[in-house]
């Protein structure tokens, strides 16, 4: 599934990749996703259209940072999930701690349906708790045939007491198997089964199985427990969205070839001959030569080709129905997250949700004939990546782009100069700040010219105060509408939008604040839309300024799995990167450090933490939060001092 060449250069997946497959009479579609923190818009897009998942653990790193994250994406999607313990052949590997951290650290209630024989070196088959059989992989084949035999006598109670946990469980879902269970102290094979399919479904017990992938040692109990254990489309709530021209209204879309067409437009990839745009069907079907509507943007599209996708290879297909996922060429204005619908039934469904970006470095054509094929590059990517994105800095004329991380934009880099053959040089990567206030303030911003032979006037009153954790600025309305109609609420909220797009301090975005519009004025001939629109942008920034702004750094949450010998270093040059540390552990006979860093202070630090460890230690990074910057450091961040000189030019 990893056919990109810098993927197998580098050993990590860096993009979703999507096939179909056959398992036990049932049709699989699978999406591949990456681990890193880096691509997690990968991630984001296909939770977005996937009925179920299997997580993947390490049996030695078990719960890490970046799992979370995954996690927690799975939990805003309501995916029911399957967890498949891996690497339990590996020195360190411990079964029991993994669960632990899944239901410390996610919250999770971990069902084990498996348990392991032997451990590390010594791994070499699984116990099945539903049938209560061991299952022994065959070496030679490299797991490809295995064996079902009886249980070792040795860990007879062991399984005995796992499987009493179990039916227990599976017990709980239905009174009839509850009194069963009681009077017999037994369930049936199928009635285990159902049941731990209706807790899985539900979300409430994530069913856990275990092996090594890389010898095959568990894989097909894992595709069995795909097919038995994770919904089908028809197991979970049908899609529904919102007719785009009355958002109160709901639309649900039934699984059914029978009904109209609704589907999610989840990637858009740059192919040798167009865009190659992935959609998960919800609804209707999908056919060859077909025109459809893009809902979001109420343009038309012709399907002009769909294919079956398998990484990167492609199965020509006539008609895709409700559950596939198909890649589509010749649409010409799809991006991420547009529905395509039928114009029988309008229909928008809810869009992937994307982080921001924190990392910017600049870019610049190192030829005049190389300007041109950048930008159209850079077009290309960042309608594959919505996590991606460039700009021009109105100060120094430089190109700047934006990702989630040092490993993403070399990952870019690499595709610029070799695949697009574009030469270019590129700077440090450097930290996307953010500002915020400090307090509250409030103004009256006021709009009045001519323009076009016509007065436009509109008087806006606003107050700002802090909004922790939201990145996005919140408007809320407390105007009479008397003083400010119902209808220039939108123009006023458009007004803020902009007015929070580039802060005062060093025009970076403004997060963490709330604005709320506490009244205004009309002229009944002379206002308009594009007035109030101008006179909230104006309220605003004027209200930041006295409110106070500040500079915010983006904060890491770093965990670094380390020998006991190496731990004090580590420490040490955690500190020296202004680093809190949160707690220091045990995982198996390895120490854990839980620690908060800023970005800034983070840079390169793969290289160092191989060379404190001689290699031996391993660490995971992921955005965590935003802070204040402390402002002995302001200045050295921005090129002047704001606390005593003001910004120059202001």
């Amino acid at each position: 599934m990893d056919y990109m060449q810098d993927e197998q250069e580098r050993g990590i997946t860096i993009t979703s990749a999507a096939t179909t497959f056959s398992w036990l009479d049932h049709q699989i579609n699978l999406i591949d996703t990456p681990g890193h923190v880096d691509f997690t818009a990968e991630v984001e897009r296909s939770l977005r259209v996937l009925d179920g998942a299997v997580v993947i653990f390490c049996g030695v790193g078990g719960v890490e940072a970046q799992s979370e994250t995954v996690w927690h994406q799975a939990d805003r999607y309501r995916v029911p999930r399957i967890a498949f313990i891996n690497k339990l052949d590996r020195p360190g590997a411990e079964m029991p701690h993994v669960l632990e951290e899944m239901r410390d650290r996610l919250g999770a209630t971990p069902l084990p349906l498996q348990l392991p024989v032997g451990i590390e070196d010594n791994f070499s088959a699984i116990i099945d708790l539903v049938t209560l059989q061991q299952i022994t992989f065959d070496e030679e084949s490299l797991g490809e045939t295995f064996s079902v035999g009886e249980i070792p006598a040795d860990l007879a109670e062991q399984a005995k007491t796992a499987r009493t946990h179990l039916l227990e469980t599976v017990a709980e879902t239905d009174d009839d198997l509850m009194e069963k269970y009681l009077t017999e102290d037994d369930l049936s094979e199928e009635e285990i089964r159902k049941g731990i399919r209706t807790l899985t479904i539900a979300r409430k017990v994530i069913p856990v199985l275990c092996g090594s992938s890389l010898r095959n040692k568990g894989v097909q109990p894992l595709m069995n427990a795909i097919v038995r254990y994770l919904p089908s489309p028809k197991d979970v709530e049908p899609m529904s969205g919102h007719d785009p021209k009355d958002h109160a209204t709901s639309i649900t879309c039934p699984p059914s070839r029978r009904e109209p067409l609704a589907g999610l437009a989840f990637k858009v990839i740059d192919d040798a001959h167009g865009p190659l745009t992935f959609v998960r069907v919800y609804s209707g079907e999908m056919k060859e030569g077909a025109k459809i509507l893009l809902a979001t943007s109420g343009r038309k599209e012709r399907l002009s080709r769909l294919w079956r996708m398998h990484a990167d290879h492609r199965a020509r297909e006539k008609v895709i129905g409700p559950g596939e996922i198909v890649a589509v060429t010749g649409f010409k204005f799809a991006v991420t997250g547009d529905t395509v619908c039928d114009e029988k039934r309008l229909v928008e469904l809810e869009p992937p949700r994307f982080p921001e970006t924190v990392i910017s470095m600049a870019i610049e054509p190192r030829t005049n004939d190389d300007r041109d094929k950048l930008m159209d590059v850079l077009t290309r990517l960042t309608r594959e990546d919505p996590t991606l994105s460039y700009k021009t800095n109105e100060e120094t004329g430089q190109l700047l782009l934006s990702g989630m991380g040092e490993l993403h934009l070399d990952v870019i880099t690499h595709r610029i100069t070799r695949d697009y053959k574009v030469n270019v040089n590129t700077g440090t990567p450097r930290v996307t700040y953010r500002e915020s206030i400090a307090g509250p303030g409030s103004a009256d911003g006021i709009f009045e010219q001519v323009l076009g032979g016509k007065t436009h006037y509109a008087r806006v009153r606003v107050a700002v105060s802090p909004c922790p954790d939201s990145t996005v600025p919140v408007t809320e309305q407390a105007a009479s509408e008397a003083e400010i109609p119902p209808a220039l609420h939108a123009a006023i909220e458009e007004g803020v939008t902009n007015s929070c797009l580039s802060g005062p301090l060093g025009g970076y975005p403004l997060i963490n604040i709330r604005v709320r519009v506490l009244g205004g004025e009309t002229r009944d001939s002379d206002s308009s839309v594009l007035a109030f629109t101008a006179a909230a942008e104006t309220a605003v920034r004027q209200a930041v300024e006295r409110a106070g702004a500040q500079l915010l750094e983006p904060i890491m949450s770093l965990e670094v799995l380390s020998p006991d010998e190496f731990l004090g270093g580590v420490i040490h040059d955690l500190n020296s990167r202004r680093a809190e540390i949160v707690e220091i552990g045990h995982r198996g006979n390895l120490r854990l450090v839980h620690a908060r860093a800023p970005l800034a202070e983070m840079f390169g630090y793969a290289t160092v933490v191989r060379g404190l460890s001689t290699g031996r230690a391993l660490y995971t990074m992921e955005p965590s939060s935003y802070a204040p910057v402390g402002q002995d450091r302001v200045a050295g961040i921005l090129g002047y001092d704001p606390f005593s000189h003001g910004r120059p030019g202001a």
